[in-house]
């Protein structure tokens, strides 16, 4: 346990799980990336503009992909570095509930909140 009742060996394990499971995503839609044939011989152009739509959509799904396992990995660093579960902001604790929802959360309520407005 670590800070107001967080178990950190809990969130740990989650963490450790959803990075590896990014990773086998990323992996898998690795292919999806690859350029399109663009022989008007072999692809009609409606079948063409459908794989451009589907392949861009992949492309912004690997993106996304990468960006929460770098999250995950800077929640792991603070861990490491028994920051998990404070503030970056203000340093204060991040209510585990929150915690519970996105264990990747660098702000509190109220400095996320802030940030927004």
């Amino acid at each position: 346990m670590n800070h107001s009742g967080i178990d950190i060996q809990e969130f740990k394990a989650t963490l450790l799980a959803l990075r590896d499971e990014l990773a086998s995503i990323e992996q898998a839609e690795r292919d999806a990336k690859r350029p399109l044939e663009l022989d008007q011989s072999r692809v009609g152009r409606l079948s063409r503009m459908d794989a451009l739509q589907v392949q861009a959509m992949s492309v912004e799904s690997f993106r996304r992909k990468k960006l929460q396992r770098q999250r995950v990995e800077a929640a792991l660093t603070r861990i490491a570095k028994d920051e998990f579960g404070l503030c970056l902001e203000c340093g204060e604790e991040i209510n585990p509930k929150r915690l519970e929802f996105d264990p990747t959360l660098l702000l509190c309520i109220d400095c996320a909140e802030a940030r927004e407005q």
